[in-house]
């Protein structure tokens, strides 16, 4: 059993709370059974597995599963689990896996969302889980967004990060240029639209575009758009969060859907 904060393995997970370090190792954190049950279902390769004893004896056809699918598996202490984890009150079991075995193929098809210069890893993470929920077809986000394997990110998804396929894009105008060749209708919200985003038809492949939780979508993108939709709100309330926006119209592509 590992006791030491000083192991070179211990010393080599700790520095993944950062995100330089993630993208110079290549590697991510898996925190919480739920993740690493979810990642187990995918067979998501996993790297190293470190849990308590007392997990261990609550979860052992888990780890036994583990064991095989990860590289090194290790049981620590408490302590050490304490210093490798990112949350205030781990549940017992900290793992890492690759970053480039999540760079999945997002289709030009269906309703996939594209997200420019998201910044809180919460609003990425639910919408990660909304898009799943409503049977989206992918997500894209922009290069200079937070990263899509920060570890906030993958627990507010509830562990639908390994599901959704998802990609990085360079040049998010590029990636709506392709979709529109593809024969997607792109889609923005702006305060200022005549329509209502339950006003059109979802049906039809869709890109939805969203933009930066305080500066919105940049002209640049909102140019390439076409459509543009609003989301009523009452007076007085000046906007919705991000994630319920892009949750709303999800969920109305699903209703639309259900319809046929």
């Amino acid at each position: 059993m590992l006791t030491s904060t000083k192991n070179p393995l211990v010393k080599q997970i700790r520095k993944l709370h950062s995100t330089k370090e993630r993208h110079k190792q290549g590697l991510f954190l898996v925190e919480g059974t739920h993740l690493v049950e979810e990642a187990c279902e995918v067979d998501y390769p996993l790297v190293a597995v470190c849990c308590t004893p007392h997990w261990q004896d609550s979860h052992q056809v888990l780890w036994e599963t583990l064991c095989n699918q990860c590289d090194r598996a290790e049981v620590v202490s408490q302590e050490v689990l304490n210093a490798i984890a990112t949350t205030v009150q781990p549940d017992g079991i900290v793992a890492t896996g690759r970053r480039e075995s999540h760079s999945a193929q997002v289709p030009f098809y269906g309703v996939v969302m594209a997200l420019e210069t998201i910044q809180d890893p919460g609003n990425l993470g639910t919408i990660i889980r909304s898009s799943m929920a409503a049977g989206s077809a992918g997500l894209w986000v922009s290069g200079n967004s937070v990263d899509l394997d920060n570890p906030k990110v993958l627990r507010a998804s509830a562990g639908q990060w390994f599901r959704l396929p998802m990609a990085v894009s360079d040049d998010l105008k590029l990636t709506v240029e392709q979709a529109q060749q593809a024969g997607m209708q792109v889609i923005a919200t702006l305060p200022s639209a005549n329509l209502t985003y339950w006003e059109i038809d979802w049906q039809k492949p869709s890109l939805i575009l969203l933009g930066n939780e305080g500066a919105g979508l940049s002209a640049e993108l909102a140019a390439m758009t076409d459509l543009q939709v609003n989301i009523p709100l009452h007076p007085g309330v000046e906007s919705l969060n991000l994630a319920i926006a892009g949750s709303l119209m999800l969920y109305e592509a699903l209703r639309q859907k259900s319809l046929q």
